[in-house]
């Protein structure tokens, strides 16, 4: 015969008794919330810090190139003149333009301003469209420069 004493003992939480699995709550996912653009932005600035750690790789390889000299330089320029080159390059430039603006994004909403959803996705839509016409911009310029 068990006594009061024996039973708490192998009561569990919320009286589950020992053996038995209490099912745990599910914390919220994206099963659960509508994809926003502030969320497509938030992912967006972490893949971007990832990108312009692998673009500055690349940038680091170019001036070495550079440094060795016209016979080390010479097809690493070919390959970053060639359409996969230039798509690389514009990518590296958008993540870089992307990144910034996202940054300055978080200190906006650090002041605790711009929180109220509608300006948030007017803020996350701003730095989408501003971040390609910066990034434009500066492939305009690039390729200007380069034909001087």
């Amino acid at each position: 015969m068990t006594t009061g004493a024996d039973h708490a003992a192998k009561v569990g939480p919320a009286g589950t008794t020992h053996g038995e699995r209490q099912a745990m709550p599910l914390s919220p996912h994206l099963q659960v919330w509508k994809f926003t653009v502030t969320m497509a932005a938030s992912i967006t600035q972490r893949a971007t810090g990832i990108a312009n750690v692998s673009g500055t790789v690349l940038l680091a390889a170019w001036a070495f190139s550079v440094a060795r000299g016209p016979e080390s330089f010479g097809p690493f320029a070919k390959f970053l003149t060639s359409p996969l080159g230039m798509i690389i390059l514009f990518g590296y430039v958008w993540s870089l333009c992307f990144h910034m603006l996202g940054g300055l994004r978080y200190l906006y909403t650090d002041t605790g301003r711009g929180l109220v959803p509608a300006t948030a996705s007017r803020v996350a839509w701003f730095v989408y469209i501003a971040s390609f016409v910066l990034a434009g911009l500066i492939a305009l310029g690039a390729t200007a420069a380069r034909g001087a």
